[in-house]
């Protein structure tokens, strides 16, 4: 397969330098940034791949020419390699409640480079769900053995362990994103609960997936909290700005 990879850019571009896809005779993984710019960078890998070539550098400029408009200017560089990449390492979202919202969550997710895991101490509900799940008496226990980076979701169908599980999230410093379910009355009880034992909730999003919208639909809630996780994650704009070359 081919290799292609961004090593430079110059003003506006789809896509950022180090960006990759992986060209085969068939098939192709990833993206560069899609448009003309993607198709022929496809072109010329699967020449490479027919011709037996080993190296090759594209400097392509953005404009009217190959019918985009960004206008900036980008290098790639298409090497042939023998292995197939590695399957990326995704930084964890622990969802707990495998319920209506949670279930909606995971499958929002998974189109995300992130890994979701669905938590529930309910096989019934888990059984309803796709995706990697774990069934577990003692789900705070996952939130502790959690990798460093992990995000956790609690959208569980109880309240008293929804404040169990928010709190011992908050006490993991490295979780870029904490997120509960809930109402203003909730946070507000929550709140004094977190502040009996000594916890900030500045950290937390209370309610999750609302900031935008007052649909209470399950995939419309989890549509914005994934956009909210990710965003995060990221540190990028808002995902709502408008899409640009420029983002």
């Amino acid at each position: 397969m081919i290799r292609v990879k961004i090593t430079r850019t110059r003003g506006s571009s789809p896509r950022e330098t180090g960006a990759a896809m992986f060209v085969t005779p068939g098939a192709v993984q990833g993206t560069i940034g899609g448009g003309q710019l993607e198709y022929m960078a496809i072109d010329r890998a699967r020449q490479m791949l027919a011709r037996g070539e080993a190296q090759a550098m594209m400097d392509v400029p953005l404009g009217p020419e190959i019918g985009q408009c960004c206008g900036g200017r980008v290098e790639l560089s298409l090497t042939r390699i023998s292995q197939a990449p590695a399957a990326p390492d995704h930084p964890q979202v622990l969802i707990f409640g495998a319920g209506h919202v949670g279930r909606a969550l995971a499958r929002a997710l998974a189109l995300l480079p992130l890994r979701p895991i669905l938590i529930d101490q309910r096989a019934s509900e888990l059984a309803q769900a796709t995706g990697e799940s774990r069934l577990t008496p003692l789900p705070e226990a996952q939130i502790r053995n959690a990798p460093l980076g992990t995000s956790h979701v609690i959208v569980t169908h109880d309240h008293a362990l929804d404040f169990l599980l928010a709190a011992e999230a908050l006490r993991r410093m490295d979780a870029p994103y904490i997120g509960m379910i809930g109402s203003k009355t909730k946070l507000a009880q929550f709140r004094r609960f977190a502040r009996a034992q000594g916890l900030g909730t500045d950290r937390l999003t209370c309610p999750i997936g609302t900031g935008w919208s007052r649909d209470k639909r399950p995939e419309i809630i989890a549509a914005f909290t994934a956009a909210e996780i990710i965003g995060r994650l990221t540190e990028t704009v808002s995902p709502f700005e408008k899409y640009s070359c420029d983002s």
